[in-house]
């Protein structure tokens, strides 16, 4: 349970409309959840099964210690990315090559949390294997799942929705007549129940056998008509369409039937309109609606006023974060409008205008990477992804397509690498590689894009041949720009490797030719700093921190932040070595909380490390003593984030040289059990919660429980680090 007054972590959306009704089903899936593991919400489309299960998780969020977190299935449409979908929910990062199921069950082992998972009737048994899995390796794990069919998964336990009721008790007013007097009064102003139109409403919600989202499109109507016409015409609506359905549920004939006389009441245009933006998944913006659904009876003028008419009209959700206001589509009405772009014959079109749009995003992302936009750009791609995993998933599919899918899997390098998605980012390139094996652009720079994201996943396997490859085709089609990545990245697997002087000459070699060409955007400055960082390793650190300068004056003249971010890193190591503490910590710490905005774990990670290291450090003698329990939590918290990247300090000896003197250091001045019991609470926070250790969120006297003075417990005095030539002074930058 949390502590009274602080906010259960979770990533719930917030409710838009009122929440009507639902007391008894709240109830009874409250009492579900306290004794079972997995619940299912199940009932036919539009009864209200997400709003349900949404506010019942945020009723008892506070019981869990991780809180309440939403995965939208509904937009994962390939089984493979399901276990991506779900970190993501979860607001975890995976670059592992593992699998995500694997990674998912090892994050969540010691865990106690609620995850919805909102939509699952298209993936039954993906759903069910995963749940099953996570829930045997997760004891503290709670699964809320929504699905028009139940999982029939071990220890499932079902809660049916019915549609809300059409009478009550009493002068009491049925649950649906309250929700459409509810969603009537957001659209006609002024809108008040009266002992009239009372009888009409319930005599209407009776005829829509109270199913939520069939009350809440009729009254999205008053807008043009008045409660008696809306009974009528739909009346002859119901006459005239639930005929020749014999097969079907008759709840599901009459949501249909109120769907389709929505459709009938929307203007030619706005029809046109909603079946186009079934081409998106999940949310967009109006930008993206104005370029895939615009001409052809469209002008581009008009999709924002047919826009809002369609939010008037409660087809199109309107959604606000961020400083933005995006839409999107339920689920039923998107299957209703499909098979109306079906029927126009334009769903070809409009699919590849959807992968041009992307396509275009995603170019303008990386562009936007090199320069003071940069947390935008990945904000905005993070927006995207659902889209972007349908665009990609198009270009996989559709013969001919393959290069556009390289250009796009390659594209979001950034992506994948800057925001912690090299497992999906792998998925997306090996499939595309699979498919185009002819020498192209597109596929040399998917290689190094794979040989890269490999490589930072301890892969040697797979990174050295795909980036030999990409050297060996670049060398024979002239592709200089292809040379110079296929270079650069064997300088990373190199300088991984432990062997820094190879990796010198490689980066060295590949800023060459990046010169050549006039290459310079964050690569081009990961380089620099690549070769700054092989420079200390081989304990040259006048030539390292010259190159560290150099990256940080290109970093302000641009605006690059992660680049420069691992450039801190870097300057943090020179720092140590040349006895710096007080600046190295600085730059330590601004690695770690830089890197955290982009969610790269890598860099964090790194951070972590040289913040661990930099506490065994004393600053100013018995004023500011080392704190070895502090230095081993961060490594425990280290060790966790590490288990989501891949092999430790990527198994390589130079990068695990200030790990192994921190460990030595704490273990020598901290009794067993201590050294042991440190480890355990850093190994125990998430990811937000190791940064805000590391940023200085740390509780008030946690130096000063100690039964005895930390300077008894401080590790032996050790010789001066060894001051490599040139190490005379640090790279001259503020205190961040």
């Amino acid at each position: 349970m949390l502590e009274h007054g602080t906010e259960p972590p979770g990533r719930l959306p917030a409710e838009i409309t009122g929440f009507v009704g639902r007391r008894a089903e709240l109830g009874a899936l409250a009492a579900l959840l306290e004794r079972a593991r997995l619940v299912t919400v199940t009932g036919p489309g539009g009864v209200g099964k997400t709003r349900l299960a949404l506010r019942a998780a945020a009723a008892v969020a506070g019981g869990f210690s991780g809180g309440a977190h939403l995965v939208e299935v509904g937009q994962v449409r390939d089984p493979l990315l399901l276990g991506h979908a779900v970190l993501e929910g979860l607001g975890l990062t995976d670059a592992t090559a593992r699998p995500p199921l694997d990674v998912l069950a090892e994050q969540l082992a010691d865990r106690r949390l609620l995850v919805v998972l909102d939509g699952c009737e298209h993936l039954v048994e993906p759903c069910a294997e995963l749940v099953g899995a996570l829930l045997r390796a997760a004891p503290g794990l709670r699964i809320l799942a929504t699905s028009r069919e139940q999982l029939r998964a071990a220890g499932e336990h079902l809660l049916p929705v019915a549609p809300l009721p059409v009478t009550a008790p009493g002068r009491e007013l049925p649950d649906a007549v309250r929700l459409f007097a509810d969603r009537a009064a957001a659209v006609l102003p002024g809108f008040a129940l009266t002992e009239r139109n009372t009888a009409q409403i319930t005599v209407l919600c009776r005829r829509l056998d109270g199913i939520p989202l069939a009350v809440e499109l009729a009254a999205g109507r008053l807008r043009a008509l008045t409660v008696e016409q809306i009974a009528l015409r739909l009346d002859d609506r119901f006459q005239l369409l639930t005929g020749g359905e014999r097969g079907s549920c008759p709840r599901h004939r009459t949501l249909r039937t109120t769907i389709g006389w929505s459709h009938e009441l929307c203007t030619s245009q706005e029809r046109l309109l909603w079946a186009r933006l079934t081409a998106f998944a999940g949310g967009f913006d109006l930008e993206a609606a104005e370029y895939v659904c615009a001409g052809d009876g469209i002008d581009p003028q008009d999709v924002f006023d047919l826009v809002a008419e369609l939010v008037a009209k409660s087809v199109l959700l309107r959604e606000e974060g961020a400083g933005a206001v995006r839409y999107r589509l339920l689920d039923t009405l998107r299957d209703y409008g499909a098979q109306w772009l079906r029927a126009t014959g334009e769903e070809d079109r409009l699919r590849r205008r959807h992968r041009d749009w992307y396509l275009g995003l995603a170019g303008w992302g990386e562009l936007e990477w090199f320069g003071p936009r940069q947390v935008q750009a990945a904000e905005r791609t993070a927006l995207a992804h659902g889209n972007l995993r349908a665009a990609l998933e198009f270009c996989l599919g559709e013969p001919g397509e393959e290069q556009p899918a390289l250009v796009l899997a390659g594209t979001l390098w950034y992506f994948w690498v800057g925001s912690g998605h090299l497992g999906e980012g792998r998925h997306w390139l090996d499939r595309a590689l699979a498919l185009a094996p002819e020498p192209t652009p597109a596929r040399a720079k998917a290689l190094w894009v794979t040989g890269y994201m490999a490589t930072l996943q301890g892969d040697p396997a797979r990174a050295l041949p795909a980036l030999e490859e990409c050297r060996q085709q670049a060398l024979d089609t002239g592709d200089d720009r292809a040379l110079a990545y296929a270079l650069h990245r064997l300088g990373c697997a190199a300088l991984i490797g432990d062997q820094p002087a190879r990796a010198a000459e490689l980066f060295e070699d590949a800023l060459w030719h990046y010169e050549t060409i006039g290459e310079l955007n964050s690569n081009v400055l990961m380089a620099m700093f690549e070769l700054g960082l092989a420079r200390l390793f081989q304990g040259e650190a006048a030539e390292g921190e010259h190159w560290m300068s150099r990256v940080r004056a290109l970093c302000e003249e641009h605006g690059e932040q992660w680049a420069y971010a691992y450039g801190l890193y870097a300057m943090a190591y020179s720092q140590w070595l040349c006895g710096d503490v007080r600046q190295a910590r600085a730059h330590a710490r601004e690695c770690v909380r830089l890197n955290h905005l982009f969610r790269d774990l890598v860099g964090i990670v790194l951070g972590l490390e040289m913040l661990a290291l930099l506490a065994t450090e004393p600053l100013q003698g018995p004023k500011e003593p080392a704190d070895l329990r502090e230095a081993r939590l961060l490594q425990g918290a280290a060790h966790r984030i590490w288990q989501a990247v891949g092999i430790p300090l990527f198994g390589s000896t130079s990068f695990n040289a200030p790990h192994l003197e921190c460990a030595a250091r704490a273990e020598a001045g901290l009794s067993a059990g201590e050294f042991a019991e440190a480890f355990r609470q850093g190994a125990a926070l998430d990811l937000d919660a190791a940064v805000r250790r590391a940023l200085g969120g740390r509780p008030q006297g946690a130096r000063g429980h100690r039964e005895q003075p930390t300077a008894v417990r401080e590790a032996p005095q050790r010789a001066e680090p060894p001051r490599p030539e040139g190490c005379g002074g640090s790279v001259a930058i503020l205190d961040s």
